[in-house]
């Protein structure tokens, strides 16, 4: 597993019973995870102290109850990176601190490249892949289907100071931007993809990444250059292992472009108990 253990404004103080209880920066929040299913004893008072603890509800979704009067929204930092803090209505905060691996890795291989690279980041969310590939020097086109996302990776964007970097913002869909991208032969050096588990399409019908994932690899693969530099796909699904993501990875793109494929576990280190807790997986295939 790769632990993403280089943060100063954020810690997950301890977990139990479904819930874990982080700081960000100066305000600590009970947030439920799934993968936490051990009832241990809390390892500290601060459980009782937390500022805001979200809530789920037997029918879907859920709320947040706050014990103080939070702002609306507020800063943190990760290096050179800062990223606005905004709690939503179904339990996220805007950022996914175990990321900051992928984070630095792009960053350094787009550093180590020796040339221009061209990033294309889809299903984008608020841009912390975006943020660290434009920070490294690469000219990124950021992907998300909600305007909402977008705006906030905007956000976090004018806060790190990088609003004058290269990037396109793309309120899209992102199979159908990179369908219309082959057809305009706009190639990219590295793509960062991260979809999400499952969702509904405009018709209703019910999107699953362990379904689909292989055939979306496959056209994104497409709008690769001649020399690609990475890509790298993140999973939340339990039921697609990274073996099974490197695997497709390899199918898909050693044969054309050769190189090498690693997939990895990625977590947070629990304060409390000094252990990782899972938080998702990374394939990744570079030169």
């Amino acid at each position: 597993m790769r632990i993403a253990d280089k943060w100063q404004e954020y810690k997950i103080l301890d977990t139990s019973c479904g819930d874990k209880l982080e700081s960000w920066g100066d305000v600590t929040l009970v947030r439920p995870d799934p993968q936490i299913i051990w009832k241990t004893p809390h390892k500290t008072d601060k459980w009782d102290k937390a500022d805001a603890i979200y809530h789920r509800s037997s029918k879907g979704g859920g709320e947040w109850e706050y014990r103080r009067k939070l702002p609306e929204s507020w800063n943190i930092s990760y290096g050179d990176l800062k990223f606005v803090i905004r709690p939503t209505g179904f339990k996220h905060t805007g950022l996914f601190p175990e990321q900051a691996v992928n984070w630095e890795l792009m960053g350094d291989m787009i550093k180590g490249a020796g040339r221009p690279i061209k990033v294309l980041n889809l299903f984008a969310y608020t841009g912390g892949a975006t943020l660290a590939c434009a920070n490294a020097g690469a000219q990124v086109s950021h992907v998300d289907a909600s305007k909402g996302m977008v705006a906030w990776a905007r956000e976090n964007a004018a806060v790190s100071g990088l609003s004058d970097k290269p990037i396109r913002w793309l309120v899209d869909d992102c199979e159908k931007f990179v369908r219309r991208e082959i057809k305009r032969q706009n190639f990219y050096d590295a793509v960062v993809m991260d979809p999400p588990s499952y969702g509904r399409g405009p018709g209703g019908e019910v999107w699953k990444l362990e379904d689909s994932v292989y055939d979306l690899v496959s056209l994104c693969s497409q709008v690769l250059s001649d020399k690609p530099l990475f890509f790298l796909l993140n999973s939340y699904t339990t039921g697609l292992s990274p073996s099974v993501m490197a695997y497709i990875l390899s199918e898909v793109l050693s044969p054309r472009f050769g190189g090498e494929v690693t997939a990895d576990e990625i977590g947070l280190k629990v304060e409390s108990s000094k252990m990782p807790l899972p938080c998702g997986s990374t394939a990744i295939w570079r030169e």
